[in-house]
């Protein structure tokens, strides 16, 4: 670090001081690296000036201290101002990271991740994300302070923080989740709106003319202005007025110019998505009074001033961990139940209640699904979420645990017709700790929440998604509602599990999975029933925890293996005897999983699919792509290339191959 010799400065000239070191690190890291976005976070110097310093709360050498305030930079392409903030309050982030921004093996990329660097809250960048994740954190935090504070004892007690830009408030997201959360009244909600009116391609007039205030005022919000960043005492006003709203989310409007202080660059589309400029970094520290001729340098005042954050931090943890240690000795039970809840163990016995199916007992995986739910959610008390308006369909009301409303908080969301801002939500609530988070719709609509599924899985979250609906099965709905390429999409996505689970006890034991698997989770589920299936403990449902397992073999070696999922499993059983019949050795092999088949060791793969028998047929009413990992040159499938069309859903299966009859033909062929 550089730092220089001065006399003591006056506040107002400490305070700019600091301001345009944050100005002057990110634009010099961007500048190294040759690419970033410097505009932003040299616009918002004077925000996170005040929020570091003088309003969050946060101690930066226990960064998950439980009631420290969140922030979030969902404007995330201006992680220079995040990284320049982590470096100067503390958090352990040298500035030769500053200096790698950007590059192989730096804890400062280019957009912030978490669980990469120190002191970021959730993985930001595809906008409007951060903007949901909030919502999902005030949630999760409202919910915990429901159940755990008491009126002398309120432990979880903090705000969120967000920064969102023109372009976060363009998404759709972004508009999903901050309708819900004024609906839900989040008073802990503080966000702030950069209002710099640029983006990439020029003025925000191209193409953005709306009222934004009056937009977040009809959802409930609080919201006020402020028409100069750089105007310090207005803008503190407005974060202690918003601090002290807590019936309703706040927002403040600010009026920012993107890339201030540069000559040429100034309230440009320039100074958003590309360097300066080494010429245009001289002449902007030169506009700024900054010496010039050093990168990266640090007032020793500012350093001094920012690192206060280490004592005061320390303190405000001390003084809640007074608290704290007062309310574990009156509530000593609670205090149990909460860090078992923070520490993500599951309580003993959990599982006790998940029920146990009756073979040959016709019942849809949703059907399924929804009774074990109803029995693991009693013994699971953090275990939190709902539908996007489809509970009724999906099977994913708990009974008698109570809705989270805006006067309510039981364990039953309702996300109302938002399936981008349920994703997002979800994330937040994972983020925060304490809960595990499900959220429901149709699979066909997974690919509204694609977006904040793979974010998901990039932070490795502990989210259940319940996709039901899984397949032409259907029916009358048409192919608009009919899933075909949705399978192969998740299944795409590294770190997300995807469980499509062949009848009821494989139900029952995908809801086990999900519970208990680290990453995200998305279970596949049928409207149409299926039958529950003959077992043998060879063959228990237990299985599925191992992805794929041997449902049904031949006495002799197989000569043609079937590989099936989800409702075509009993579809290529009914095909096995049928070629047992005609004297074929028949392997079954039930692959609810193939991301959990591939954990499992080599030689387990092989005792079910033995390399030595290339006759193969994968059978699920879907896309084929992906099953060719299984089937091999020279194997087939019984798949979906096409969309599916409206009629009975047993109509459907018929006309598109799904059939004994069809099988049979093509293992013929095969052998």
């Amino acid at each position: 670090m550089t730092t220089q010799q001065q006399t003591p400065v006056e506040s107002s000239t400490l305070e700019q001081l600091c301001i345009n070191t944050i100005r002057t690190l990110s634009m010099d890291g961007v500048q190294k690296a040759n690419s970033g976005h410097p505009g932003t976070p040299m616009a918002l110097a004077p925000l996170a000036y005040l929020l570091w310093t003088k309003y969050m709360h946060y101690n930066p050498r226990n960064p998950a201290w439980l009631n420290r305030d969140r922030f979030i930079l969902s404007a995330g392409h201006a992680s220079m101002l995040q990284y320049s903030m982590l470096h100067l309050t503390g958090y352990g982030l040298p500035l030769e990271q500053l200096e790698q921004f950007r590059q192989w093996g730096s804890l400062t990329p280019g957009h912030p991740e978490h669980g990469h660097t120190v002191g970021i809250e959730t993985t930001t960048g595809p906008l409007g994300q951060g903007v949901a994740n909030g919502v999902g954190m005030a949630i999760a935090q409202r919910f915990l302070a429901s159940r755990y504070n008491r009126p002398d004892h309120e432990i979880i007690n903090h705000h969120i923080y967000v920064i969102a830009s023109d372009g976060d408030l363009m998404e759709g997201v972004a508009s999903e989740a901050a309708s819900l959360a004024g609906f839900l009244k989040l008073g802990k909600l503080i966000y702030f709106y950069d209002n710099n009116h640029i983006t990439i391609e020029g003025n925000t007039n191209l193409a953005f003319s709306e009222d934004v205030g009056a937009r977040f005022e009809a959802y409930g919000w609080h919201v006020q202005h402020v028409e100069d960043i750089n105007a310090l005492d207005t803008l503190s006003q407005a974060i202690e007025a918003a601090q002290a709203e807590n019936e309703r989310p706040s927002l403040v409007i600010v009026r920012s110019h993107i890339g201030f202080g540069s000559p040429n660059r100034q309230d440009s589309a320039k100074a958003h998505g590309e360097a300066l400029g080494a010429q245009e970094v001289l002449l902007t520290k030169h506009n700024l009074g900054w010496p010039s001729e050093q990168p990266f340098y640090e007032p020793e005042e500012a350093v001094a001033y920012f690192s206060q954050a280490i004592e005061r931090g320390a303190a405000q943890e001390q003084a809640w961990q007074q608290s704290y240690t007062a309310y574990s000795t009156a509530y000593p039970e609670l205090v149990k139940q909460l860090e078992q809840d923070l520490s993500g163990a599951l309580p003993e016995g959990w599982d006790r209640d998940i029920p146990v199916f009756k073979a040959g007992e016709a019942m849809a995986s949703r059907a399924a699904a929804g009774l074990t739910l109803n029995a693991i959610a009693p013994q699971l008390l953090n275990l939190v979420g709902g539908s996007a308006d489809l509970a009724p369909s999906n099977n994913t009301h708990m009974k008698n645990l109570g809705d989270f409303g805006p006067t309510s908080d039981g364990r039953n969301m309702h996300f109302g017709i938002r399936e981008h801002g349920m994703g997002g939500i979800l994330n937040g609530m994972a983020l925060y700790g304490g809960l595990i988070p499900f959220g429901a719709t149709f699979l066909i609509f997974s690919d509204y929440m694609r977006p904040p599924i793979r974010l998901a899985s990039l932070m490795g979250l502990k989210t259940i998604y319940i996709f039901t609906h899984d397949s032409i099965g259907v029916g009358e709905d048409g192919p608009t509602h009919q899933p075909v390429e949705q399978l192969a999409a998740l299944r795409a996505i590294p770190g997300l599990t995807v469980l499509r689970p062949g009848d009821a006890n494989e139900t029952a034991e995908a809801w086990r999975v999900a519970i208990t698997h680290k990453g995200p989770v998305a279970l596949a589920l049928t409207r149409q029933a299926l039958p529950t299936l003959e077992r043998t403990p060879a063959t228990s449902a237990s299985n599925l925890a191992k992805g794929a397992y041997i449902l049904l073999d031949s006495e002799s070696t197989p000569q043609i293996i079937l590989i099936a999922s989800g409702s075509e499993v009993s579809l290529a059983v009914d095909a096995a005897h049928a070629l047992h019949q005609e004297g074929i050795a028949v392997r079954v092999v039930s692959m609810p999983s193939s991301e959990l088949f591939e954990e499992q060791s080599t030689a387990y793969k092989e005792s079910v699919l033995p390399k030595s028998v290339r006759a193969r047929i994968a059978i699920e009413a879907a896309s084929p792509m992906g099953w060719e990992r299984y089937v091999g040159l020279d194997g087939d499938t019984v798949t979906l290339n096409h969309f599916g069309a409206s009629a009975p859903a047993s109509i459907l299966f018929q006309q598109f191959g799904f059939t004994v009859d069809n099988i049979v033909a093509k293992a013929k062929n095969l052998l």
